[in-house]
């Protein structure tokens, strides 16, 4: 077997072991710890996903180190994470001891002991899910093979990142209809309506507070009925 079938055999494993995964969390575990184990010469990683506002969070780090150096990015709003997972491409830093692009972020970098950087952009279509942060302590670890092999494990670890949320959506989803479907019940039974306006009336009371319709649906199935002195007419 040559090396390409057996790094090809070694990705299709992996492939199977992330997509088996349980949940989004352990998912997102999973993807950092083997980046180190499947990337030469990667010795930390982190995931940087998307917020609302332009913002950013770590969802997963091999350690508390680069954690924290993904924070400084966040704090300083700049880095090489942060332009990966914001669409402005791939991101690789041959040596933090001479970076002039971030000054702030490479010279803590450096204190950290790490000496060069790779960020991957996440995505999933058209749409970008943030970024899959790999760390060396030598400087030019991924301008070579490490980098190719870098890229090959994100697009991997992407697909396993999509479908885990995809999963965590459906049931999301479905425990909300659940919850509604009680809900329904509970208004029907105490005001004497059918289901269908119960649930215009859940729907429009979440309109009116300005709450979630699942928020709603939970407060009706524990306190078995609006809340006193807000509910609108369920007649009407």
């Amino acid at each position: 077997m040559t090396d390409e079938q057996r790094l090809a055999a070694r990705f299709a494993e992996l492939s199977g072991d992330l997509l088996g995964e349980s949940d989004v969390g352990t998912t997102f575990d999973s993807v950092v710890t083997r980046a180190v184990e499947m990337v030469p010469g990667c010795t930390h990683a982190t995931i940087t996903l998307r917020k609302r506002r332009g913002t950013a969070e770590t969802v997963a780090a091999t350690d508390e180190m680069v954690e924290r150096l993904d924070g400084v990015q966040y704090d300083f709003g700049e880095g090489p994470c942060l332009d990966a997972a914001f669409d402005r491409g791939n991101v690789v830093v041959d040596d933090t001891a001479a970076g002039t692009r971030w000054p702030r972020w490479s010279a803590e970098a450096c204190v950290q002991g790490v000496g060069s950087l790779m960020a991957i952009r996440l995505h999933a279509g058209d749409e970008t899910l943030g970024a899959l942060n790999l760390f060396a302590e030598t400087p030019g670890t991924f301008s070579g093979e490490s980098g190719d092999v870098a890229l090959i494990y994100a697009a991997h670890a992407t697909e396993a990142m999509s479908k885990a949320r995809l999963v965590a959506g459906l049931r999301a989803a479905l425990e909300s209809r659940h919850i509604i479907g009680i809900a329904q019940g509970v208004l029907a039974a105490r005001y004497d309506i059918s289901y269908e306006r119960a649930f215009e009336v859940l729907h429009r009371y979440s309109n009116d507070h300005n709450l979630k319709l699942r928020d709603v649906a939970e407060t009706v199935a524990s306190e078995r009925g609006l809340p006193p002195g807000r509910s609108p007419d369920v007649t009407a």
